[in-house]
């Protein structure tokens, strides 16, 4: 039965020629990540990838946070189809969880109701005087990474494997809500055996970590985060899973959601100044990854480049344990060589320590 449901979940996910639509939020938490995407799938794997400078947000926030009228955020996704059409491309690919989760909503509207895809269509023509072109496939990028994950296996300089030991790494996956719960069937396996991450983590010598609360959500949930007096909601959701993983001493935690993954990093953080708790060893918060960066530390790229500097959760650990160098002294060192400064770390530090035992006695 399980093997039957399993084929329900297949993709079949292009092999080339990709519209790229980068996420708005994700460059701002991650930015390095976007570039790495585009510099495997170019510079590793041969391919063709469009990175269009002119389309724009989806609004997917604005529409769940009932700013944006479906209406609008209709004609914005078709005029993102409309700039693929025109640039000759079909495979529409994006990096954003909730853009996918998007994308997918309004293709099976206007499938379902044609009429609502007319209207679109008249909306789209008026407002910019393109024509609308809907996609042959749609995918998440991380469908993609996973399509050519055993292709990057072969291609990898060094594995998720501690050197030390020997031993595979142990790896926590998140996958996004947008991803596979909100369209199942969209994803690969769906909400009941979700294997993007899993898959990659396998193929590059990794070990699955399976916890109680490995399907809980972040807590992102944008009302959550976007309205002040519910950011509780957040992090208390997040903490639920830290606290439920960390007995597991998992290496590190990798999502396939920018919300999720910018979450699981920062919320470390404030737990550790709120009540001086840390989920990693030695004081220390557990990393964070994006599946390009793990990607891109599996084929050797420099941490740095990576934009891994950028992390709340310290990635010197992980690094360490994989074999990989790098240079301490560039981490936080611009282009251009200038020092940009850094972010907090999430880890117990000998003031908030001091600070609990004063509490204490």
């Amino acid at each position: 039965m399980k093997r039957a449901s399993w084929q329900e979940y297949q993709k079949d996910i292009a092999d080339d020629k990709y519209y790229y639509a980068r996420s708005c939020i994700r460059q701002n938490f991650f930015p390095g990540s976007e570039r790495a995407f585009l510099d495997i799938l170019r510079g590793d794997l041969g391919r063709d990838v469009m990175d269009d400078p002119i389309h724009t947000s989806c609004t997917g926030i604005g529409y769940h946070s009932d700013v944006v009228p479906l209406e609008t955020i209709m004609t914005v996704v078709a005029r993102q189809f409309a700039l693929m059409g025109e640039a000759g491309y079909e495979n529409f690919i994006s990096s954003c969880i909730t853009s996918f989760g998007i994308y997918t909503e309004i293709l099976s509207t206007w499938e379902e109701f044609p009429e609502t895809e007319e209207r679109t269509r008249e909306y789209l023509y008026k407002a910019t005087g393109r024509e609308l072109v809907k996609p042959r496939s749609l995918a998440h990028t991380s469908d993609i990474v996973f399509h050519f994950r055993d292709e990057i296996a072969r291609k990898a300089k060094r594995k998720l494997v501690n050197v030390y030991t020997g031993r595979p790494l142990r790896v926590v996956e998140h996958i996004g809500c947008h991803y596979a719960k909100i369209f199942p069937k969209s994803g690969i396996g769906g909400s009941e055996f979700p294997y993007v991450l899993a898959g990659m983590i396998e193929s590059w010598g990794g070990e699955v970590v399976d916890y109680p609360e490995r399907r809980h959500c972040c807590g992102f949930g944008f009302r959550n985060y976007l309205v002040q007096a519910n950011r509780g909601y957040s992090i208390a959701n997040s903490q639920k899973k830290l606290e439920s993983m960390s007995p597991y001493k998992p290496d590190f935690i990798v999502g396939n959601c920018p919300g999720c993954s910018m979450f699981l990093d920062r919320w470390q953080y404030a737990i550790a100044e709120m009540e001086g708790t840390t989920y990693g060893a030695d004081g220390q918060g557990i990393p964070v990854l994006t599946y390009e960066e793990m990607a891109g530390l599996v084929l050797g790229y420099d941490p740095w480049e990576l934009g891994m500097q950028m992390h709340q959760v310290d990635v010197e650990p992980l690094l360490d344990k994989m074999g990989v160098e790098y240079d301490p002294a560039a981490k936080y060192l611009g282009r251009d060589g200038r020092y940009i400064g850094k972010p907090e770390r999430a880890a117990v530090n000998n003031g908030c320590q001091r600070a609990i035992y004063d509490i204490k006695l």
